[in-house]
């Protein structure tokens, strides 16, 4: 394998089911397209079943053969999490890869769910919390749970336990950086639960880097063009991180995958460190216990 980890490095993946969430456009849909292209059979679970079907068909125009299905799951609700979930462990046999890609980014003002959970936090981080949860015991020997985090954990970010929802001063930098900073935490506290509990299921993390995708929409300064261009990657870049993260034989449990650039803006994948923050047990502790009071779901592990 050559130093530079590409798409071609992915193994084959027949006989493997993958559950990627948000994966009818940018990173997600290119990260779901290498895998069914691999042979892996790919569920598209996303907000809006047209545009997943729409997704699914380009992926077989793609890759003929390619076995794709559209999962409706709409992260920013519990009761369409559960529903996703009961219909995900009807449907298949077992999950080999559950990827946690969906997520918004610097929504301008602040929103809530339908649950009442500030918006990054109750889809990036408390949606995917619930979702991995109702479906841990039904991940397989060799199987992995991958969720997306971002290098904007280090920016602006902490968990506002004493206010979680930014129900004062609401800071859209702040609360995107408190819900991928709780992708680390929950990603950390899982693997070391799965580990103590002997599952056969190891937790990793990665991030796309500074990827050229619908989520900068929103983001919050206005970037010159040539800088954005020269800043910015494709996705089907973006999502190599994801990728090795989820395939690559190699990865240990709890490792985290971003790109080999300056700043880990762009490049390809390799082994990157997060914050110390993203490491301390006790805060990871806190929110776990925060998240299944919020959810409702406790984790069978």
């Amino acid at each position: 394998m050559g130093s530079k980890w590409t798409a071609a490095n992915v193994p084959d993946q027949t006989g493997r089911t993958a559950v990627v969430t948000g994966s009818n456009t940018g990173l997600g849909y290119d990260t779901a397209a290498v895998l069914a292209a691999r042979g892996a059979h790919v569920v598209l679970a996303v907000r809006n079943p047209d545009k997943g079907a729409e997704a699914a068909e380009r992926i077989r125009a793609a890759h003929p053969g390619a076995a794709v299905t559209v999962q409706q799951l709409d992260l920013s609700s519990l009761a369409s999490v559960r529903k996703a979930a009961e219909e995900i462990r009807a449907n298949q046999p077992r999950i080999d890869l559950l990827i946690n890609n969906a997520g918004l980014m610097y929504v301008p003002r602040r929103e809530l769910t339908e649950d009442g959970f500030e918006m990054h936090f109750g889809t990036n981080h408390l949606g995917h919390f619930a979702l991995t949860g109702l479906l841990v015991d039904h991940l397989g020997e060799g199987s992995r749970i991958v969720s997306v985090a971002s290098i904007a954990h280090r920016i602006l970010a902490r968990i506002r336990f004493e206010d979680p929802h930014f129900e004062s001063g609401y800071n859209r930098v702040a609360a995107y950086g408190q819900s991928k900073l709780a992708n680390l935490l929950f990603t950390y506290e899982l693997q070391r639960r799965l580990a103590a509990a002997g599952r056969p299921t190891i937790a990793v993390a990665a991030h796309p880097g500074i990827s050229n995708t619908e989520l900068m929409r929103y983001i919050p300064v206005p970037v010159p063009d040539i800088l954005y261009r020269i800043a910015t990657q494709p996705a089907e870049q973006g999502a190599l991180p994801t990728l090795r993260a989820a395939t690559d034989p190699a990865v240990q449990d709890g490792q985290y995958y971003g790109p080999d650039g300056l700043g880990e803006l762009r490049g390809h994948p390799k082994l990157v460190a997060s914050s110390a923050q993203s490491h301390n047990q006790d805060i990871a502790r806190r929110l776990w216990t925060m998240s299944e009071e919020l959810t409702g779901v406790s984790f069978p592990i």
